[in-house]
């Protein structure tokens, strides 16, 4: 990702742009929703760097969906959502010194100020951020951060902690008052629970911060109450206008400490950007014997009376800055390559490592993402390699040393089937991705197929949702589609949270899905790249299930929006046996269909064009619209790019009519497009 953009042209930049969004998105909500980190920050930051660059070669590219424009994502839904009465913004971060300097700069130019600046001086805390109400002294509230304008209620797990006071000391605070800061657990703290979780023959967690996250979330506060949860303050919220604020960030964060709440013992004030780096390279130095655990440092500007002046941007203030940390690396031994399965199908080899502390996390495994990664990097089992975590939760193998590589070396070539089922594995065109081909058999893909073959588009099985099917899998009463015809209304009434009549009418609804067309069969069947166009085009144009399964690619390839990579994913889902048998099992459980009707295609000008419907029409539902377009040979598609040949644009038009003006798309208005086709 770190190579120049300058060389692509406008239409490969909006594409790059697009991908990076939905990319960072997915990451986003992978970290602050669930907990569950995809990639190192150091490759978040990447991302993020990149589309900055790209939006600030071309401003009226920005959107309101760019992460740029917000701060984190939605928050869980099993707790209160409870909105912000002072948004909780993030921070910009510098990765070097020069960074550090041109923050310096831009606050002095703004101020039209030569002299240095006093800045206060955090370490940034690896944890969770966290908004800490108190009404006449007494803690009321406790939200997390959430996407920065709502946040999570988790005042039960706050109050267990004997670092917050429930009523604030001495006297004097204002009526209202919001305490923002960083809820983390201490390396030793954490080290003794996971000793617990061990004994427990319960999962350890990989760092104090998932330690942290996942204590917070806990809807039993007699846990939190348990794990010991630590807290520094850093800034605030709302605060009453009863309360003669000091001037300097620092007296005021020391007032806080006068009521009892926790501020950290290693912030101090520097002057100037010579103070902040010589207390970079000090604290930097003394990073591992900290008690807990940190990944950079947070400057601020001191003087509270120059914050309205500099403002904020976007997403974050100008007057504060967060200096990250380098990456921490450490040399260990490659004992093997293993290979995880998703439930995708997508075939992951995972480095299997001697164990190695690396930022006070002992990591035993690291991704090696794919056989291009393992290959560019030259990596072989037996190597001694650099594995780096850089503050992430995913460490990363960096690559071997190769003055330490033995004579007897082993080179990973990704198997030929998949080691959980069996079925063939391939390589996707194009792409670095390898592929179980037994969507509908493989254990790993269970879940996930499942869940696509009962979805609304695909069997439409109503009641039949997640949480059910997670549950009848882990029992081992369903593995594959054909199963769910097996259910009788005995076995799930027993289920948890289930009765008679809700079981009554979950066996009815499997029933009903018996009665069906080709195309939803098709598309439930969840074969990689077929969605529900793709599933109707193989079903108007083969007519029946056998031709389907026996076409081969060429003759997949005269199918109206079918290419060679999704051709390549039919003709080899078709191949696994495992699958036929599951296909069997469904048409022996009595799933039929009436023959589709052939669509004859017309020639018109939308023949081979793509187009997308934006706005409320008047003369025709969205569906009838879309069905006519499929009808005269276009394929519709929902988000505008340079690949876009028409727009019709129907009433209150939003963002997509901008974006089509913007690409020089052909907009067409509903009278126009139903004048051309002749209506």
């Amino acid at each position: 990702m770190s190579q120049s953009i300058d060389h692509l042209s406008q239409a490969q930049q909006q594409q790059l742009l697009d991908d990076l969004k939905q990319e960072i998105a997915k990451l986003n909500h992978a970290y602050y929703v669930l907990d569950e980190p995809l990639a190192s920050d150091a490759y978040y930051d990447e991302l993020y760097q990149r589309l900055l660059t790209i939006e600030k070669l071309h401003p009226e590219w920005v959107s309101k969906d760019s992460p740029s424009q917000r701060v984190g994502d939605k928050p869980l839904a099993h707790f209160n959502s409870v909105t912000h009465a002072v948004p909780m913004y993030s921070l910009d971060n510098a990765f070097s010194q020069d960074d550090l300097q041109d923050f310096a700069r831009r606050i002095n130019d703004r101020l039209n100020n030569e002299q240095p600046l006093a800045f206060s001086a955090e370490p940034k805390m690896d944890g969770l951020a966290i908004n800490i109400r108190y009404e006449n002294g007494e803690l009321i509230q406790a939200t997390t951060r959430g996407d920065g304008t709502v946040g999570e209620d988790v005042t039960h797990n706050i109050r267990t902690m004997r670092c917050v006071p429930l009523k604030l000391w001495g006297r004097g605070w204002p009526q209202v008052l919001e305490v923002r800061g960083e809820v983390f657990m201490s390396k030793k703290t954490f080290n003794a629970l996971n000793e617990i979780q061990m004994q427990n023959q319960q999962k350890v967690f990989a760092n104090p911060r998932n330690a942290a996250a996942g204590t917070l979330r806990q809807l039993d506060p007699r846990i939190a109450a348990k794990r010991n949860l630590s807290l520094y303050l850093y800034g605030w919220g709302e605060i009453s206008d009863d309360w003669q604020q000091p001037s300097e960030y620092e007296k005021t964060i020391l007032s806080f400490a006068e009521w009892g709440l926790p501020i950290n013992p290693d912030s101090r004030v520097v002057s100037g950007t010579k103070g902040m780096s010589d207390y970079y390279d000090e604290l930097l130095a003394k990073r591992n014997d900290l008690p807990y655990e940190i990944d950079g440092i947070v400057y601020k500007v001191n003087d509270l009376t120059l914050y309205s002046q500099l403002g904020f941007t976007a997403k974050a203030p100008r007057w504060a800055i967060a200096r990250k940390f380098p990456a921490q690396e450490v040399w260990t031994e490659l004992l093997g390559i293993d290979i995880q399965v998703g439930r995708t199908g997508a075939l992951t080899p995972v480095a299997r490592l001697k164990p190695v502390s690396v930022g006070g996390v002992v990591v035993s495994n690291a991704t090696l993402h794919n056989q291009d990664e393992i290959d560019r990097k030259d990596v072989c089992i037996g190597d001694t390699v650099i594995v780096r975590r850089a503050g992430d939760v995913i460490p990363e193998v960096v690559g071997p040393v190769l003055a330490q590589r033995p004579v007897q070396i082993t080179r990973f070539v990704m198997p030929e089937h998949c080691p959980e089922c069996g079925s063939d594995v391939i390589k996707e065109q194009d792409k670095a991705v390898y592929r179980c081909t037994g969507g509908l058999f493989c254990p790993a893909q269970r879940k996930r197929a499942l869940q696509h073959f009962v979805s609304r588009k695909a069997m439409d099985i109503v009641g039949l949702g997640d949480k059910l099917i997670d549950q009848l899998i882990d029992l081992s009463l369903i593995k594959h589609p054909d199963d769910l015809y097996k259910l009788d209304i005995e076995t799930l009434a027993e289920l948890d949270r289930m009765a008679i009549k809700s079981a009554q009418n979950i066996v009815a609804a499997i029933e009903a899905s018996k009665q069906t067309t080709l195309a939803r069969f098709i598309f439930a069947l969840g074969i990689p790249e077929v969605g529900e166009v793709t599933a109707k085009n193989l079903a108007n144009h083969f007519i029946t299930l056998d031709a389907i399964k026996a076409a081969s690619i060429e003759q997949l390839l005269a199918v109206a929006d079918i290419g060679e990579i999704v051709a390549q994913h039919i003709v080899e889902f078709f191949m696994q046996p495992h699958n036929l048998e599951v296909i069997d099992g469904l048409l022996a459980a009595g799933i039929e269909w009436p023959t589709p009707e052939v669509v004859e295609q017309q020639d018109s000008a939308f023949s081979g064009k793509v187009v997308v419907l934006t706005g409320s029409l008047q003369q025709l539902t969205r569906t009838d619209a879309k069905q006519k377009l499929e009808a005269l040979g276009a394929k519709v598609t929902g988000s505008i790019s340079a690949k876009t040949d028409y727009l019709i644009a129907g009433e209150k038009a939003g963002s997509k009519l901008g974006k089509a003006e913007s690409l020089g798309v052909t907009v067409l208005s509903e009278a126009q497009w139903l004048e051309m086709i002749g209506e």
